[in-house]
């Protein structure tokens, strides 16, 4: 069975970081990267598709990147999200962790190596949750066909 594209969503008002982090992942990686300028259409596509992990600029000028982050968290919660920011930005990103339950926050100008291992450390964590999830759902089926069956021999025998 072939794995699935993992797919990366990157926000960035700077059209020049969406290039330069494009760039590196299709080198570096098989990711699906989808990029947006604009938070509000990307949350239009988090709506509408599945994902896998998120990446934000903190500063933009249409929505900043903790409350676009919040939107992903009530759209998609189990979608590791992180944010970029520069060092000015550091001391609300690091507060922005447990207000938006975000996986990490790396400082801009970012190490690609870095980079790449926080991404790729959210995409297991992605993996693993839905894993998890599958086979909890496996089990609250048989558990269901158990209580099923239980009731058909009580029917049979009382």
């Amino acid at each position: 069975m072939a794995e699935e594209l993992q797919t990366v969503v990157v926000v960035d008002d700077e059209e020049m970081v969406l290039t330069s982090i494009v760039s590196f992942l299709k080198l570096e990686s098989n990711y699906n990267v989808v990029t947006f300028t604009a938070a509000h259409q990307a949350l239009g596509y988090i709506r509408e598709n599945d994902i896998d992990l998120v990446i934000s600029d903190y500063l933009m000028p249409e929505m900043d990147g903790i409350r676009f982050l919040a939107e992903v968290r009530s759209l998609k919660p189990e979608v590791p999200r992180i944010i970029l920011t520069g060092y000015a930005d550091k001391e609300n990103a690091i507060k922005a962790i447990n207000e938006v339950g975000l996986f990490q926050y790396i400082e801009k100008p970012w190490d690609n190596n870095d980079l790449m291992l926080v991404i790729r450390n959210g995409l297991e964590k992605q993996k693993l949750i839905k894993r998890l999830n599958q086979k909890i759902s496996q089990i609250n089926q048989a558990y269901g066909e158990l209580e099923d069956l239980q009731r058909e021999i009580v029917k049979a025998f009382v």
